[in-house]
């Protein structure tokens, strides 16, 4: 039986997001479309756009100063830097993760880059409870960053107007209090890969949208029902749902399914966008600066992403 002392919690949060905001009308200049257009098929009003110099790995180390300060460890007792993201720095190599590390100055520890597209932190969050669980690290640092930005194609309305910028990051640890993982629920459908890519030899996204949508919306629902069946969970021992920032339409239809009620669905959509990755972090931190969580309460995270990929995972205030 695991050792109640090496259940992974989280610690700390942090999160950056560029500045530069692009508004709906800013795309109306850009493309065929309108603020009403896009905003009743995604519920997205603007989203921030990183600038040349904000890298994925400079938005990440940003996020992970602010996570590791509200943690209030050291950063010499970081052990393991693993990292999510689609837009890595370089593609191929060297991994985000290792800039991270060398910036942050924290020793020659393990660094590592996964990537399950905008299903990334539910994978970190995963492969960090492993970690912290098997008793092989004891404090990992979590980043999730996206410069979505990068492999957007700004003539094609019907990518363009998605996808935003940002980072989050989390410090997981076997001590300390915070936020329990409790578990995860993880799959993916590598035969649905097609729906969303970059395709070889090619720069941009692309996704095919309707069929994407309805996959999510079943996709995300089963594994929530999953993760909270493997708990011996209700619907109603939830008392917030914060889904991956994707869509507001499915952000609305999954709430449904899951029975929370409207104001219980924490979404940041509105402002960002879709920040891959990144979105569940984002929407996490700014959830604890604007709610209290108080001990006992839950939390169920849920994304899906090109892979095919999805999961979900509850977490508990300790």
């Amino acid at each position: 039986m695991m050792n109640q002392q090496n259940q992974a919690k989280i610690l700390g949060l942090g999160s950056f997001l560029p500045k530069k905001v692009l508004s709906n009308a800013d795309l109306e200049k850009l493309v065929d479309t309108s603020d009403e257009w896009i905003t009743t098929r995604t519920g997205i009003k603007e989203r921030r756009i990183a600038s040349e110099e904000e890298s994925a790995s400079f938005m990440a180390i940003k996020a992970a100063e602010a996570a590791i300060q509200n943690s209030g460890i050291d950063p010499s007792e970081i052990d393991l830097v693993l990292t999510a993201t689609m837009t890595p720095d370089h593609y191929g190599c060297p991994s985000t993760a290792a800039l991270i590390q060398a910036e942050l100055k924290i020793g020659h520890v393990p660094a590592l880059d996964l990537q399950a597209a905008c299903t990334g932190y539910i994978y970190g969050l995963q492969a960090a409870k492993a970690f912290i669980e098997s008793g092989l690290y004891r404090n990992i640092l979590f980043v999730a960053t996206e410069k979505m930005s990068s492999i957007v194609d700004f003539s094609d309305r019907s990518t363009c107007v998605l996808f935003g910028d940002g980072a989050s990051a989390a410090v997981i640890s076997a001590e300390g209090t915070g936020f329990k993982i409790d578990h995860v629920d993880l799959a993916a459908d590598g035969a649905q890969a097609h729906l969303i890519e970059v395709p070889v030899g090619e720069q941009y996204i692309t996704m095919r949208g309707k069929e994407v949508f309805k996959h999510a919306v079943r996709r995300m629902a089963h594994s929530c029902e999953q993760c909270l069946s493997t708990l011996e969970l209700q619907h109603s021992d939830i008392s917030w749902l914060i889904p991956h920032q994707a869509n507001g339409r499915i952000i609305d239809a999954l709430g449904r399914h899951m029975e929370v009620p409207e104001e219980k669905v924490f979404s940041v959509i509105h402002k960002y966008g879709n920040t891959s990755a990144s979105s569940i972090g984002i929407a996490l931190d700014e959830l604890l600066q604007q709610h209290d969580v108080a001990s006992g309460e839950r939390l169920l995270l849920v994304a899906f992403g090109a892979g095919l990929t999805w999961g979900s995972a509850v977490l508990t205030k300790i």
